[in-house]
């Protein structure tokens, strides 16, 4: 179950490898074991009340209520300044939402993540509202991969290897007054062709905040490339199941795959951050 695979095929799993016969509903009805599981991975503590960085990203998974529509799977991603690792909570919603957000941000606020460096996430309004009601403190980096991905959709097709090229510069810059002048670099090669494109790069104050934290962290909060490698995870295991039948059901796999993914990250330091551990714990 935890693997994706779904009621209906473990039950002919069982028939074949033990001859025992299980139906669907029944295995479904055993995997509700689960739910004690969920509530106790919504409640609990959050053992640290202090990350460096959280990362926020909404993945679509199809979920049936009435009929079946993908709905919003909002996810908080934290790592600490000795460079754990943590799926810290998530929220279903039809969409992506401000009040989504909220809700989720505010049940890390209320069970003991008071203060974060750093929020990256993709821009969205209505992320960088309710991260600015719940951390007011936090410094807000949008994603540059996010913006990347904007930018080659407003270009050419023959423009699109050089265009890359000149705005892959931007997340090596040394400081802040550096990654300015790659960006006016690039405004200035490309206003006059993509106007609409370049205006979206005029306001450079939360493109850059990545350059105020240590050089061996920057590549991994310059995007929110982290998230989203395991929320790549998630979409190749719910392909096996189509839908779910139920939130219920889409809680239970969920928590499943948190829980593992938690359990492999405790007490592994990711890349850059214990070496700068001192320095960031001063930023606090």
């Amino acid at each position: 179950y935890e693997k994706g695979i779904t009621t209906r095929e473990i039950a002919d799993l069982i028939e074949k490898m033990y001859g025992s016969h299980y139906s669907p509903t029944t295995i479904s009805n055993i995997t509700k074991m689960v739910d004690e599981q969920v509530t106790a991975f919504h409640s609990r503590p959050i053992f640290h009340s202090q990350y460096v960085c959280l990362f926020l990203d909404a993945t679509y998974i199809p979920l049936r209520r009435d009929a079946v529509q993908k709905e919003a799977v909002h996810i908080a991603l934290g790592i600490t300044s000795s460079g754990e690792k943590e799926i810290l909570d998530y929220l279903i919603a039809p969409q992506e939402s401000d009040a989504a957000w909220s809700d989720l941000l505010g049940s890390l606020v209320s069970r003991g993540l008071t203060d974060v460096q750093l929020i990256v996430a993709d821009g969205m309004t209505a992320i960088q509202n309710a991260c600015e009601r719940n951390y007011p403190q936090a410094k807000f980096q949008r994603c540059l991969v996010h913006i990347n991905r904007n930018i080659m959709g407003k270009v050419r097709v023959s423009d699109r290897k050089e265009v890359a090229s000149d705005f892959k510069g931007i997340h090596h810059a040394i400081n802040f007054k550096e990654g300015e002048e790659k960006i006016q670099t690039f405004i200035e090669k490309w206003e006059k062709r993509y106007p609409r494109m370049t205006h979206s790069l005029q306001n450079t104050e939360n493109l850059l905040i990545f350059t105020q934290f240590p050089k061996a962290i920057r590549g991994t909060i310059y995007s929110t490339n982290i998230i989203e490698s395991f929320n790549k995870q998630l979409k190749r295991k719910t392909k096996i199941k189509e839908q779910f039948p139920n939130e219920e059901a889409l809680d239970r796999f969920l928590v499943t795959q948190m829980v593992d993914y938690n359990n492999k990250k405790t007490g592994r330091a990711h890349k850059g951050f214990k070496q700068c551990q001192d320095t960031l714990d001063s930023m606090f």
